[in-house]
This record gives structure tokens, C-alpha cells and sequence, in this order.
């Protein structure tokens, strides 16, 4: 990975920046009230977001983020989709930053912040 460029993490609400490079959807489920055009992503990967199994389970109680943090590593590790999302990344950062667009409330305790450590 390029020592120049990043993945960040962004809550989809936000504004976009130039600094966002190229902009991935990591959520199972569209974010309530923005639009596509709004959201300005480049690709939706929902099949590398947590299963609706874990969602449901987690449901953002900080409480259980490091049981969630370990289950979700478990999910990706067994996700073909996200094997593939994990090379593809390591290749995309030579060109340019990614940042991992999600919509939870909490910026610290969501799938995004496990999706970066586990690319990392």
C-alpha cells in the first residue's frame, strides 16, 4: 500500500471532499434519506458489510463492539467478496485514497472502523 494514500472512514451524511478519492458504501442497507445522487459513492459493497444476523445482534451497543469487532473479522475471512474487495484495495491506494462510506451515528463503534482495520 502507497505510503501517500489512505483509507479513511466517513459517515455517508457528511460532506464529500477531495480527500475522499474513491468512495465505497460498506452498509447492508441504504442510508435512510440521502439520495443516490447525493451520497456521491462510486460503488456500493454490501456483500462485505456484517450479516443481517450480526447487524441485527450488534445493533450499535458499544458494549458488545469487541465481541462484534472479533465476529465481523470472523465474516470477512470467510467472505470471498470481501477477499476480493481486500486485494482490490491494496491495489486501488497506489492511485488514490479510499474512504469506506457508512451510516451509523457512532464514528467510533461501527462496521466501517472493523472493514479498515481488517484491510489494513
Amino acid at each position: 500500500m502507497s505510503e501517500e494514500n489512505k483509507i479513511l472512514i466517513k459517515r455517508i451524511y457528511s460532506e464529500m471532499s477531495e480527500e475522499d478519492g474513491f468512495r465505497v458504501l460498506v452498509d447492508r442497507l441504504w442510508p435512510r434519506g440521502i439520495s443516490k445522487e447525493k451520497a456521491h459513492i462510486d460503488i456500493w459493497k454490501k456483500e462485505i458489510a456484517p450479516s443481517n444476523d450480526l447487524r441485527k445482534w450488534f445493533n450499535h451497543d458499544t458494549e458488545k463492539y469487541d465481541e462484534f469487532r472479533e465476529k465481523y473479522f470472523e465474516e470477512l475471512k470467510n467472505n470471498k467478496a470481501a477477499q476480493e474487495f481486500k486485494a482490490w484495495a491494496a491495489e486501488k491506494l497506489h492511485e488514490d485514497n479510499i474512504t469506506l462510506l457508512f451510516s451509523a451515528k457512532d464514528e467510533e463503534h461501527n462496521n466501517a472502523t472493523v472493514l479498515r482495520e481488517w484491510l489494513y
